[in-house]
């Protein structure tokens, strides 16, 4: 078995190792806890401008996760923009993996950290959906 026999079953990273260059990797810089986690979705939200940010405590109610996170985007383009920053500083930040549905087509991206499940909509697709009527009893509890 040749080198490039072996490249297509490696990652990019680990191609990259075997043809002799250092595959470096930064190591994350805070613990991954479900609450940073959330926090840092928080704060790179606010940072890039997403829209009526709502977080919903998931604890006792479902193991998909901890919390979900619901904003929205003005465009498709600012929705798939905010997703990708939030994944990139996610990625600095914690050294984690996102699994990461519909930035193609911006409308919704769902981005799931395994912890924190983050939602980010146009407004009309978010308005179609509802997605906070499923989680919350009221809009009041929303905050």
């Amino acid at each position: 078995m040749t080198k490039e026999d072996n490249v297509l079953s490696f990652s990019a990273d680990a191609a990259q190792a075997a043809d002799g260059a250092a595959a470096v990797m930064a190591a994350p810089k805070t613990q991954a806890t479900s609450e940073a986690i959330l926090e840092a979705v928080l704060s790179s939200l606010n940072d890039d401008k997403a829209e009526d940010i709502v977080q919903i405590d998931l604890r006792g109610k479902t193991a998909m996760g901890d919390y979900m996170v619901i904003c929205s985007g003005r465009s498709s383009r600012q929705v798939a923009a905010i997703s990708e920053k939030l994944v990139e500083r996610l990625k600095a930040t914690f050294g984690i993996a996102t699994r990461t549905e519909g930035k193609d087509t911006g409308d919704w991206v769902l981005i799931d950290t395994g912890d924190v499940i983050v939602h980010v909509f146009r407004p009309e697709v978010r308005e179609f959906y509802q997605l906070e009527k499923m989680w919350q009893p009221s809009a009041a509890a929303a905050n």
